[in-house]
């Protein structure tokens, strides 16, 4: 199925309308011609729902039938269907109509085309198990097209619909909902229930389901509500005799318009573009012909500040998902393997079983059961003293014992635990290693309170040992933090406040010197931090979690903000996009073929399409580079 984009429509409601869904966005609004409210022909007075195409033609759904009509009232083109909604997408000169079969539960998506005055079948999905209410399109922020199922008792779907239909995901929404509306500009969702009630969803897939109670007015009838999408990119929210309208910049609230002088047919409403300011839509009182004009003022309030871009990279491995369910999945770490580079591994922590081993193919090769781990770094050839035989080691925080968890990496990949130190911490939770160019390894772990630790790790007689030297605290918790080997510097992350950076080195003062702050670009919490270096220049990546992104600066002083990117689903290859994302690990190194440039491994807080454990994600760096057109 192709891409789709909006475009302006108008839509009429007859006075048997069951629910109406309409939908435009902003986007070009200046280059769309103003479509003028014309009298729909008389055979369309009967029709439960009915959209305004062009000038001439008109789209109704009728008791057993959609209708493509023309203005002098002869049909076209028609679609047997018994069905209770309709909603619409257009592409180019094709429109897109989103129903379903009242008594198969199929929904079903015709295409079509108005100048040429044809409708047929393009796809159709099969019956949900669960009694299907009200259904409506949604397209992300990579212009994918979904549709959203709603079902009677709250039991919901969300599908992909390119390049074939894929469910995404389950949802739980309220029951009783009669109609649904998404807005792509702000992905949302709006449902209206029974009784008055208006809710608001986060319409992507990725992260929590998050909703609001947008109005609760305890209609004493059913079917007190109409939801109507404007031109430019409002919602309209109409009763018989109150109107309010929902803006972007204020997604929790609903403006109150002026009350109706006489109570109006809500299944009469028209919305138009106009190029005047404000928003204007057609009513007509109950017991009249006659139309009038509805007009709210034009928003005053601009933006502080042009929000960075956001660009989006897909992945293109998964790994095999935990075993166990909820948060379990936290931090992976990268191991190159020396001489075959589709033999390197990902380690990755599972905080309610042990360290997690995976394959470039994000298969399970070991699972280890080390208790709760919570951080995970790994380092490689790395020669203690005089031993001119270099170890590839990881190490990772357990949280049941305090303690720091060491492994040793065979040449072949395979790991194994070496040791475990004790820490005096009461609830461990980041770390990371360092590699001194003078030789050896150093672990910087912290708590929770604010507390880091530094240990210089030793290995004499085939045994490995730990001395506390250097420590150092934030004023408030901390988790993540990365190492600079070349340079010498530390880079942790402090949740709420933002990047600090300070020497690496054990006998440095360790005066920490923030360099990005949270805010509007990196929302808090922060959470992993990963350094790439290549031979022009070294990038220091974070994990954005508050939403779901990550950004991209210069590893050097003045710490250059490069670019912010989200990583979204890959359709082809049926992978589902990141949320909520705790640690990253990326890399420089040559791992062959679309990680030639190298590779960044993130956490994926929820998954989908289906709805499953949580797992890691691999994505090639020559996307990001791309996307954030990095030298």
């Amino acid at each position: 199925m192709p891409m789709f984009t909006n475009i302006f429509r108008t839509c009429l409601l007859t006075s048997t309308l069951l629910a109406i869904n309409c939908h435009a966005t902003t986007a070009g609004l200046s280059s769309v011609p103003e479509i003028k409210s014309t009298t729909p022909p008389a055979t369309l007075q009967k029709a439960q729902q009915v959209f305004q195409l062009d000038h001439k033609r008109w789209l109704s759904l009728e008791k057993s039938a959609i209708r493509l009509i023309a203005a002098d009232g002869s049909i076209l083109a028609q679609y047997k269907i018994r069905a209770k909604h309709l909603d619409l997408r257009s592409h180019q000169s094709h429109w897109m109509a989103l129903t379903y079969d009242t008594d198969s539960q199929q929904s079903v998506v015709l295409q079509i085309d108005a100048a040429s005055g044809t409708m047929r079948e393009s796809v159709s999905l099969p019956a949900p198990p669960f009694a299907l209410e009200a259904s409506c399109w949604y397209r992300d922020q990579q212009s994918l097209l979904q549709v959203f199922l709603i079902g009677k008792e709250g039991i919901s779907q969300q599908w992909l619909m390119e390049p074939q239909p894929r469910l995404i995901r389950q949802l739980a929404l309220p029951p009783q909902s009669e109609q649904c509306l998404s807005d792509d500009a702000s992905g949302r969702l709006f449902l209206t229930g029974q009784y008055g009630q208006v809710w608001s969803y986060r319409a992507d897939a990725e992260g929590p389901l998050q909703a609001d109670l947008l109005l609760n007015t305890t209609q004493k009838k059913k079917h007190g509500n109409r939801l109507v999408a404007l031109s430019d990119g409002k919602i309209l929210l109409a009763q018989s005799s109150h109107q309010w309208l929902w803006r972007a910049d204020r997604p929790t609230h609903l403006q109150a318009l002026p009350p109706l002088r006489q109570p109006q047919r809500l299944s009469a409403l028209i919305a138009l573009h106009s190029k005047q300011p404000g928003t204007r839509w057609w009513t007509q009182p109950e017991n009249s012909t006659t139309w009038q004009i509805q007009q709210s003022a034009s928003a005053t309030s601009l933006p502080e500040k042009t929000p960075l871009p956001v660009a989006i990279v897909s992945p293109v491995v998964q790994t095999a998902s935990m075993q166990q369910f909820g948060d379990s999945a936290d931090d992976p770490a990268i191991w190159r393997h020396p001489a075959d580079a589709a033999k390197s591994r990902v380690l990755g922590t599972n905080k309610k079983f042990g360290l997690m081993v995976y394959d470039m193919q994000g298969q399970l090769t070991q699972a280890l059961p080390s208790g709760r781990l919570n951080n995970v770094d790994v380092r490689q050839q790395v020669r203690f003293g005089q031993d001119a035989t270099g170890l590839d080691l990881a190490m990772a925080t357990q949280r049941d014992e305090n303690s720091l968890v060491l492994f040793q990496i065979s040449a072949e990949g395979k790991v194994s635990e070496a040791a475990r130190f004790n820490t005096p911490l009461d609830k461990i939770y980041g770390f990371c290693l360092y590699q001194p160019p003078s030789g050896g390894l150093q672990a910087i772990v912290n708590d929770k309170d604010g507390r880091f630790l530094q240990y210089r790790l030793q290995y004499e007689n085939q045994k490995f040992s730990a001395e506390l030297v250097r420590q150092f605290r934030t004023e408030t918790q901390p988790e993540a933090c990365v190492a600079d080997d070349k340079r010498g510097q530390l880079f942790i992350g402090e949740e709420k406040r933002g990047i600090w950076v300070l020497p690496a080195a054990a006998e440095s003062s360790p005066t920490m010197q923030l360099i990005h702050a949270t805010g509007k670009e990196l929302v808090a919490d922060t959470e992993g931090l990963a350094l790439y270096h290549s031979e022009q220049t070294s990038y220091l990546l974070v994990s954005s979690q508050g939403d779901h992104s990550y950004l991209v600066l210069d590893a050097v002083a003045p710490y250059r903000l490069r670019g912010k990117f989200r990583i979204g689903m890959h359709p082809q290859l049926g992978i589902d996009g990141t949320s909520e994302t705790d640690g990253i690990e990326v890399t420089s190194a040559n791992l062959g073929g679309v990680f030639a440039q190298g590779m960044l491994v993130v956490q994926d807080g929820y998954k989908r399409m289906p709805d499953g454990q949580q797992n890691f994600k691999y994505v090639p760096w020559s996307a990001i580079r791309s996307a954030l057109q990095l030298p």
